[in-house]
């Protein structure tokens, strides 16, 4: 049996440069009945631990570390007893969040494998330093780098917006088009979907 996606939406809040929103994130699980990853643990960890069950998880795997992304991956690790995962990149971000540091890193390349299915890292600056995004077959956790409508926010500390285009031009745009985009907020959309954009959002130039 192949990895399958399973979605938790949770709800809570996003804090950066002295603001504070309400946010829903959502939290992804992947794999089968044996075996998981989370990817990005966010608000409610008895929530997210309830979705996965049981299983072992293999890691909860980090898009980014906006608070809202990482608020509950330690008490989610100590919960699940798994590894937190993050883009050392990110750490300037994690450290605003949490007084000890993730378990691993991640790199652009690695391969984490899991429930007979893998998922490639790559690393999409831009929304954050550190930010990446999780490739398998035939979808992508995107965290907040691209989302149905466009490219993640851009205007607070730690981000920018050309590097951001980079990201998605160069890690993701050369997917094929009807690979599924799994967004950190929101709905699903489609490589296919989101590519003819492109120009237009080169063109609003922030």
């Amino acid at each position: 049996m192949s990895a399958q996606v399973e979605k938790v939406v949770t709800s809570g809040t996003f804090s950066l440069d002295g603001g504070t929103w309400p946010v829903d994130n959502n939290v992804w699980i992947y794999g089968d009945e044996d075996e998981v990853v989370v990817i990005d643990a966010a608000h409610d960890a008895q929530k997210i631990a309830a979705a996965v069950g049981g299983r072992p998880v293999k890691a909860i795997l980090c898009t980014h570390a906006h608070n809202d992304h990482v608020n509950a991956a330690l008490d989610l690790a100590r919960e699940l007893d798994a590894p937190v995962l993050l883009h050392p990149d990110d750490r300037v971000l994690w450290d605003q969040v949490h007084d000890r540091a993730p378990d691993g890193d991640l790199t652009e390349g690695e391969v984490i494998t899991v429930a007979g299915s893998s998922l490639t890292v790559r690393h999409t600056p831009g929304h954050a330093p550190g930010a990446v995004c999780f490739v398998g077959a035939g979808l992508v956790f995107s965290g907040d780098t691209l989302f149905a409508g466009g490219p993640g926010a851009t205007g607070r500390s730690f981000s920018d917006f050309p590097t951001i285009l980079t990201s998605i031009r160069e890690k993701l745009l050369t997917l094929p088009p009807e690979t599924v985009v799994h967004t950190g907020h929101g709905d699903d959309t489609t490589i296919g979907a989101e590519a003819p954009s492109y120009d237009a959002w080169v063109a609003r130039g922030h």
